[in-house]
């Protein structure tokens, strides 16, 4: 959640074009190691080149592009080998920030929380992959905001966003993506009724099932 949602008001330029381009290389829009123009993305997004720029900037700390001189600006790879060190972050904190939401969620939170659960479980016959990974990192980030702590939120977004990457670039080859984004029904209704053991438990269990799943298809 960026702090201009936090506050209502709308997000600046370069929020927009960092959330933009953030979510095309999550869902892998924008290939690993494919080379980015910052002229041609300000043209797409209707934005000039210092939000670009300035987005891009923050991109590469979040080791989602990495600058070259004299090279210039590409999407990172995905690096299987970072899967392990990637859900060892997750297995400690997605539990924390599970509890944490069932203990610190607000009225507006536990609704919403409650209204994703529903659209989780009319989704469960969608064989469209990409939009099962988009309802996937609402869930997290929903989760994530929820804690009502900017520094966890911002620290799992980031990971999750890195995990997602993951998860693209085997979509074709996971057998039952559907049921692995279903689970979030029974996480998100622990928090939504604010059992914080039965939270983390169910979010440890799904980083778990996470990393499982794409060791069996390597």
């Amino acid at each position: 959640m960026t702090t201009s949602t936090v506050s209502g008001e709308a997000p600046s330029f370069a929020e927009r074009a960092y959330e933009t381009i953030r979510d095309r290389l999550v869902m892998l829009e924008i290939r690993p190691g494919a080379p980015i123009n910052d002229d041609q993305l300000g043209r797409e997004l209707g934005l000039g080149r210092t939000p670009v720029r300035e987005a891009l900037k923050r991109l590469e700390r979040e080791r989602l592009v990495v600058a070259y001189p004299r090279r210039g600006t590409f999407a990172t790879d995905v690096k299987i080998a970072d899967l392990g060190h990637i859900s060892e972050v997750r297995q400690q904190l997605e539990p924390v920030a599970a509890a944490a939401a069932a203990r610190r969620a607000t009225p507006a939170d536990r609704a919403d929380l409650r209204s994703l659960a529903a659209r989780l479980r009319a989704a469960g016959g969608t064989t469209v992959s990409t939009e099962l990974m988009r309802l996937d990192m609402t869930v997290h980030r929903a989760i994530y905001a929820a804690t009502h702590n900017p520094y966890l939120e911002d620290t799992l977004v980031h990971y999750d966003n890195l995990a997602t990457r993951v998860w693209c670039l085997f979509l074709n080859r996971l057998t039952d993506l559907a049921g692995h984004v279903g689970e979030h029904s029974e996480l998100l209704g622990a928090i939504a009724d604010g059992d914080a053991d039965r939270a983390a438990e169910l979010a440890a269990a799904h980083v778990a099932d996470f990393e499982r799943a794409i060791r069996a298809v390597l």
